[in-house]
């Protein structure tokens, strides 16, 4: 006669050896390559940052690191891939403050929510923002622009990397102070796709990421007017920030961090803030980034991180409230 085994013990021991399963993965994280979601296409700034810290952080996980690009929908197709994708850390998103806290509020009826979705790693970077326009357009400040602009009301077009970027947030917060109208034309792929408009002469201006517009302002295509930051650049010590040319509250740029989807296993997310703590403080990281402008900024933890993106959701939904940015779905 078999001897009865009681339910309370069956359900302790599948407990253990999955609970076991599960610490001998984790302690083996990682085992095989990392995908690294970038909302958006090649040429912008997500895109910048991912490929000069693809070699290092490749180094400090031992492991190959493959940028997935998936543009599409203001960033949204992007942070939906990685919100559905298994939460064992080898999909990891890099979102920024469009995709993360922005975009909720501008297209609310898109799912999943950033902040119910995911768990936040780290903060890594902060892109200064710039004002470009086409070089043929006759205007060389802020100044300019704004007396050209008024002349002609509803002619000029500025560019914009989504209808839920923080460059056209701004923009139309910065006209409506301002009283300036242009005509928003959205592109796709991000900054990238937005600054080339504007270099081929699609459209006149737009606020766009340092990473964005450096390589053309180097062709000529464009010209620089002014930056959105708190200290002038050192890439570009002649021009003004925004702050100086009477508009002191654009100071902030376009921070990225790095995203997993809920609930990864701790050891998990623990072992990602080190390596990215590490990879960001890598001296051959730090003067890639600078090339254009990008300052490392690390959180203190993943805690830390979090608190600091649920303040960005809380600043931004006030935002597009106030300048009705709410996208027609």
């Amino acid at each position: 006669m078999k001897p009865k085994v009681l339910p309370a013990v069956v359900l302790s021991l599948s407990v253990f050896v999955g609970g076991h399963a599960q610490a001998q993965s984790t302690a083996k994280y990682p085992d095989r390559p990392v995908r690294l979601i970038v909302p958006f296409a090649p040429g912008g700034a997500s895109d910048f940052v991912a490929r000069i810290i693809q070699p290092k952080l490749g180094e400090e996980l031992a492991q190959t690191i493959v940028i997935d690009n998936r543009a599409g929908a203001s960033g949204h197709l992007g942070v939906e891939v990685a919100a559905n994708a298994t939460p064992d850390g080898y999909t990891i998103l890099l979102g920024n403050i469009g995709t993360m806290s922005i975009n909720p509020y501008v297209f609310p009826k898109f799912k999943p929510k950033p902040l119910e979705a995911f768990v936040g790693v780290t903060q890594v970077v902060d892109v200064p923002l710039c004002v470009v326009v086409t070089s043929s357009l006759p205007v060389k400040s802020i100044k300019d622009l704004i007396d050209y602009a008024k002349a002609r009301p509803g002619k000029l077009n500025y560019a914009a990397a989504g209808a839920g970027s923080n460059g056209r947030l701004a923009w139309e917060y910065w006209m409506a102070r301002t009283g300036l109208k242009m005509v928003m034309v959205a592109y796709k792929g991000g900054a990238g796709g937005a600054t080339l408009g504007v270099a081929q002469g699609e459209t006149q201006v737009t606020l766009t990421s340092t990473p964005a517009a450096f390589p053309h302002l180097k062709t000529g295509r464009l010209r620089l007017l002014a930056v959105v930051a708190r200290d002038r650049l050192d890439s570009a010590p002649d021009t003004p920030t925004m702050a100086e040319v009477g508009f002191p509250d654009m100071t902030v740029g376009s921070w990225q961090g790095i995203f997993v989807a809920k609930a990864p296993p701790k050891a998990v997310v623990s072992r990602l803030f080190s390596a990215f703590t590490k990879t960001m403080s890598d001296p051959a990281v730090k003067r890639g980034l600078a090339t254009a402008s990008a300052a490392v900024i690390l959180s203190k933890s993943p805690a830390d991180f979090h608190a600091f993106w649920k303040k960005e959701n809380d600043r931004w939904a006030k935002v597009v409230k106030d300048i009705g940015a709410v996208a027609q779905q």
